[in-house]
């Protein structure tokens, strides 16, 4: 069993209510307690695939890895336990989600640490189920109602598009550069000035922007995008068909999945797990990186200035370069000798 978050630890104060209860976790789930908490039964709906793979072998098919919630996974559920994310319009759509198909007096506690904002779940589900604050520890808020009105939700209301000059992009809310390209992205992306050929990897790929800009200006490379979000591999599979391009979306925990070598590795990698900084992902897929690159091959990636990570690249593949640089954001690339 992992540790805890203190979300996590705030639900445990008030284990009574789920004895009899049939449940579903759903939100930013960053722990174990729903293969452990004493209910009639208990189901997972995470979007994360690293949290789904440590779930599942403790809960088979009751932990499942989705955007959306199958009709027929929630059905037998009547008691809602989410865990609000750091990203407000990512909590509204999986609220829509999750209260179309629960039914009207279910019961929804909705936790979190302050500093997400949880507690602006109280006016997001206003119509939908008055929420209570009913405790306050950890500095978590836990807020509780009845589900009142179920919602209709309609995926088509919550997509958004955006060009980058005659690429398309399209994305779900939660996935990064949801609305519009993020200056990192944009840096990167200045960089490419020269032919690339071969296979490439677009590592947490997010909307698909790195890969679809890559790939319309290169129509003879092999492209593969992966994400730990199943928002992000959805928004990746809209973006590539959008602008007619081929290629293979999957779910992977950095390299969890992946066993092919590439001529070249692009990304702008995430720096935190929820609201928390975490290098530990980034770490991984730099100094893993000479396994998974041809000779020859090259990785190349965005950050800002002052995270660590040209000491990484120098450990990983005994130099790096710079390629271009702004008062925030770096592109550094290395290159498999």
């Amino acid at each position: 069993m992992s540790l805890l978050t203190p979300a996590s630890e705030v639900i445990q104060r008030h284990l009574e209510y789920f004895t009899d209860r049939h449940v579903i976790f759903a939100g930013d789930i960053q722990d174990e307690l729903a293969a452990t908490l004493e209910a009639a039964s208990v189901r997972v709906l995470t979007n994360q695939y690293h949290r789904w793979k440590s779930l599942q072998p403790l809960m088979g098919d009751n932990a499942l890895f989705a955007t959306t919630t199958p009709a027929e996974f929630i059905k037998p559920c009547d008691t809602l336990i989410y865990f609000w994310p750091k990203n407000k319009q990512e909590a509204c759509f999986q609220l829509d989600d999750l209260c179309t198909h629960l039914t009207a007096g279910s019961q929804i506690f909705v936790v979190g640490e302050n500093r997400s904002g949880v507690k602006s779940a109280e006016s997001i589900m206003e119509g939908i189920a008055t929420l209570q604050k009913i405790d306050s520890a950890r500095r978590c808020g836990l807020y509780h109602g009845e589900l009142e009105n179920p919602t209709s939700f309609d995926i088509n209301r919550w997509w958004r598009g955006y060009q980058v000059d005659n690429v398309k992009v399209h994305a779900l809310p939660g996935v990064f550069s949801h609305t519009e390209l993020d200056i990192g992205s944009d840096l990167l992306l200045s960089t490419l000035t020269k032919p690339m050929s071969g296979d490439l990897l677009d590592l947490a790929c997010g909307n698909g922007v790195l890969a679809a800009v890559i790939g319309t200006q290169n129509p003879e490379i092999t492209l593969t995008l992966s994400d730990v979000s199943a928002s992000a591999i959805d928004s990746s599979i809209a973006t590539l068909a959008a602008n007619k391009l081929t290629g293979k979306v999957i779910a992977s925990d950095v390299y969890s999945d992946i066993d092919e070598k590439f001529d070249w590795i692009v990304s702008n990698p995430p720096f935190h797990d929820g609201l928390n900084t975490s290098y530990s992902a980034v770490e991984n897929m730099i100094l893993q990186a000479p396994k998974h690159l041809k000779k020859g091959g090259s990785i190349r990636i965005v950050a800002n200035a002052f995270l660590p990570y040209p000491d990484m690249l120098d450990k990983a593949f005994g130099g790096h370069e710079l390629l271009a640089k702004t008062g925030k954001f770096k592109v550094y690339q290395a290159t498999k000798r």
